[in-house]
């Protein structure tokens, strides 16, 4: 006797479909489970002869081959369970499912029959919907999640034994409720993230500028500054002044935090992620890694802001491992057995002290700087000169010393990000029908289409790259920089203005004294 279902696994981040195939013949009682199952797979055959039995189901005792196809790709996972004992029971005649060849199974067994939530149901239940499978059978704790693709009916198991009269466990949607306005963004350590304000931070208006400047054109940043200036405090305010997700960056967003388990809500992701991992964090954890690789905080932060506290005490290794991800926005980890590939378009927001001590530059009487020109020159040097390089703006962050006392209005999250939209609105036309929807994602032929120089500022960005000894990365950026600030300004065409107010972000590129 032959029989078949659908199932689906996980591989990296994005749902695989899987064909679960039983024969069962005459024989010696025993099961053969076939097509490169990892651990939890091959012990899902126990799980599943004591579900069926508690279930009040007759276990073939019979010689059983199980096949999950295609048998060349590695199975992860404990989704299989219910497909396999659902195969198991059809092929045996204990149970007739209805559209068997247009639906999809996933959900975990307990010994007694129970069908256990798992993670990664989203990507699996979009990709079902890709391949045209009209149905999915999905345990009740993750109904809600499978519902949030449309197009595609779902039904809830609690148990086993409702398979048997599947069409009492349809479930169907429910009217969309309003967002909360005081959400909070998946990974955000300040669970008052939507009471932030960029109005509660006094002064350092230069700062404030730059990061409307980087939100604007979506720039990577880093400010520099002694402690105590604000520099975490802009930094955790800079996703209030971002655009809201559009709908297909939500669904990629949600994807992997489903894939990752770290789904809170049964609801599409609709604020850009902020992520903010320990120093101590290793090259894998930052991202991805592991036996079976596993998404790591870069791609956690996809869509949104990976903001790095205090970056030069993270490894080495840890920083140069970002290069790839933060210029082509996905990360690649290869396996003798397979290749994962993670997207991770971020835009990197990191502090840093000014020196090991962190005092030079705002040095009183009673704490003056302790670290000498050598030491100072040697902490720079830990982040290296290709990483600074996909840095677009350097800005210090000084003390406000008696700013305090001035009278200068400050300006609130709504209003910077009024400005961002304005500017990003005029990305979104000149962009319109290409691949690029902010200006930091320019490069090559379109970089020059898009951002001509007129002579005087070639000029003056020329003299620049001879003085601060720039790469030519370094250039483009730059470029691309000035793009954003005449957006800011509504300008059509970028000036010499706009080129150097770009250009004086660029602070750790000049020599040191």
């Amino acid at each position: 006797m032959f029989g078949h279902v659908f199932s689906a696994c996980m591989y990296g981040i994005d749902g695989v479909m899987v064909k679960v195939e039983v024969d069962i013949s005459r024989g010696i009682p025993q099961i053969h489970l076939v097509g490169l199952p990892d651990a939890a797979v091959r012990e899902s055959t126990e799980r599943v002869r004591a579900a069926i039995r508690n279930s009040g189901f007759q276990f073939p005792m019979d010689r059983i081959t199980i096949n999950l196809s295609p048998a060349d790709l590695r199975k992860e996972g404990s989704s299989f369970d219910l497909a396999i004992a659902a195969a198991l029971l059809v092929t045996s005649g204990q149970l007739e499912l209805e559209h068997a060849d247009s639906t999809l199974l996933i959900g975990e067994l307990a010994l007694n029959g129970e069908v256990r939530a798992l993670p990664g149901v989203l990507p699996m239940v979009h990709q079902a919907k890709l391949m045209g499978y009209p149905y999915v059978i999905v345990p009740e704790a993750n109904a809600e999640e499978a519902l949030l693709i449309e197009g595609i009916q779902v039904f809830a198991v609690t148990r086993l034994t409702d398979l048997k009269d599947i069409s009492r466990c349809i479930v169907y949607r429910r009217a969309a409720a309003a967002p909360s306005s005081g959400s909070t963004m998946p990974g955000q350590n300040n669970s008052e993230y939507g009471n932030v304000d960029f109005a509660d931070v006094i002064g350092q208006h230069h700062a404030k500028r730059a990061l409307v400047i980087a939100a604007a054109g979506m720039h990577n940043i880093l400010l520099i500054g002694p402690p105590g200036t604000g520099k975490t405090m802009l930094a955790r305010r800079w996703p209030t002044i971002l655009p809201p997700l559009r709908d297909e960056e939500a669904l990629e967003v949600t994807k992997i935090y489903s894939a990752s388990g770290q789904l809170k809500k049964a609801q599409l992701i609709s604020e850009r992620p902020f992520r903010s991992p320990h120093h101590t964090i290793s090259a894998a954890g930052l991202v991805g890694g592991g036996a079976i690789p596993r998404p790591g905080e870069v791609s956690l932060a996809h869509r949104g802001v990976l903001f790095l506290d205090e970056l030069p005490e993270f490894s080495r290794a840890a920083l140069e491992v970002l290069r790839q991800p933060l210029e082509d926005g996905e990360v690649t980890i290869s396996r003798a057995k397979a290749v994962y590939t993670f997207p991770s378009d971020v835009v990197l927001a990191a502090a840093m002290n000014p020196c090991p001590c962190g005092m030079y530059g705002a040095e009183t009487l009673e704490s003056p700087c302790t670290c000498s020109a050598a030491k100072r020159a040697q902490y720079r040097a830990r982040i290296s000169a290709p990483l600074l390089d996909r840095i677009d703006l350097h800005v210090d962050v000084p003390r406000i010393g008696s700013e305090r006392q001035l009278p200068q209005a400050a300006l609130s999250s709504a209003e910077m990000k009024e400005q961002v939209l304005q500017a990003q609105q005029q990305q979104k036309k000149r962009y319109a029908g290409t691949a690029i929807s902010w200006n930091s994602q320019l490069s090559g032929r379109l970089l020059r289409r898009y951002c001509p120089l007129d002579e005087a500022s070639e000029q003056l960005l020329k003299q620049s790259m001879h003085v601060l000894q720039l790469s030519y990365r370094a250039h483009d950026r730059i470029v691309k920089l000035a793009r954003t600030i005449a957006d800011l300004d509504g300008a059509a065409t970028i000036t010499v203005n706009h080129l150097a107010e770009a250009l004086q972000y660029r602070s750790l590129d000049r020599k040191p004294e």
